[in-house]
């Protein structure tokens, strides 16, 4: 019997690695191109993209890690059948029971894992994601601003023009800008503007310096040009941020023990289900190889991520009914 459970475990746990791994390049990989673009934009500062990447690589865990053992039980079990290795171990006295008994061992030490991803390593690490968001709202530069070329602001209502570039890229010289509504079109030139952060709103700002503003509708003849010293336009607001950094996903396991609030509970149920997820797709995993498409390792395969995918999306929206107060 040991040896016939070293080999179970063993064809698990191989096919449980490179699933892993294979599932680690395509997140790296798909959050990797949106925390350069973020970075390429001005968003976020480049210094803290690896940053990001790799506490979202730890912040998913809770996700992944049911996934990968699901679907390792699934192919090793698949791979018996179809070597009819499963109708040898029948017919030794080890039949479907021992064989769930089995998986269940294996299975309670990824549960162990996920315990510890789910309930302090992603909180930690969403936590520090949303810090680091913070900080770079008010570190972010503006180095998605290319000289010689237009860009777009405030989600295509406004439109920038830079000659050049400070060296630390904080400071623009001999600037256009434009401001594109339906009432009045504002166009500004100053020689010089930066980036600037409200510390009390978290607002942020392009501050123009020594130029002149021209207010008024294209073709009419009544346009208003003021010169000034300074003046400051609005480009993005910080609302949310706050609220990001106190999610409830962001606490810690204990302070969401500590208060009642619907979204704190659904937050708790939701990482006791990655969890009792480890669980129950490990033993699905081993029950779907007694129906005939269990010699089909790629239909079996594809049958797994459809079951996972209606499984979360049944455990999302218990936990958005929970938020509401629609569920207890």
């Amino acid at each position: 019997m040991l040896i016939i459970r070293r080999y179970i475990y063993l064809e698990i746990l191989t096919r449980a690695l490179w699933i892993a791994a294979l599932l680690l390049v395509v997140v790296m990989t798909n959050k990797l191109v949106d925390y350069l673009a973020d970075a390429a934009s001005g968003r976020i500062p480049g210094s803290f993209v690896f940053s990001f990447l790799w506490l979202k690589m730890l912040a998913v865990q809770p996700e992944v890690l049911p996934l990968v053992l699901f679907l390792a039980v699934t192919l090793a079990f698949s791979r018996l059948n179809q070597d009819n290795e499963l109708a040898v171990l029948g017919a030794a006295g080890i039949g479907k029971p021992a064989q769930l008994r089995l998986v269940a061992r294996f299975a309670l030490v990824f549960c162990a894992l996920a315990a510890i991803v789910s309930f302090a390593a992603a909180p930690w690490a969403k936590a520090r994601i949303a810090g680091l968001k913070a900080l770079a709202w008010q570190e972010a530069n503006i180095s998605g601003i290319v000289p010689g070329k237009f860009k777009e602001l405030r989600g295509g209502d406004s439109v920038v023009y830079v000659e050049s570039l400070s060296s630390d890229k904080r400071v623009m010289e001999n600037v256009f800008f434009q401001s594109l509504r339906q009432d009045s079109n504002s166009v500004l030139k100053a020689k010089s503007a930066r980036l600037e952060v409200d510390p009390k709103t978290g607002n942020r700002f392009i501050v123009f310096e020594h130029g002149q503003r021209y207010l008024g509708q294209p073709g009419a003849l009544d346009f208003r040009i003021t010169s000034y010293e300074q003046y400051a336009v609005l480009v993005e607001s910080a609302t949310g941020q706050q609220a990001a950094l106190d999610s409830a996903e962001n606490l810690g396991t204990l302070m969401l023990l500590d208060g009642g609030q619907s979204a704190r509970l659904a937050e708790l149920q939701w990482r006791f289900s990655s969890v009792l997820a480890c669980l129950l797709l490990a033993l699905l995993g081993v029950l779907l190889n007694q129906y005939p498409f269990g010699q089909k390792p790629f239909t079996l395969m594809l049958l797994g991520v459809l079951v996972y995918f209606v499984y979360q999306n049944l455990l999302g929206i218990s936990r958005s009914l929970m938020e509401k107060d629609k569920l207890t």
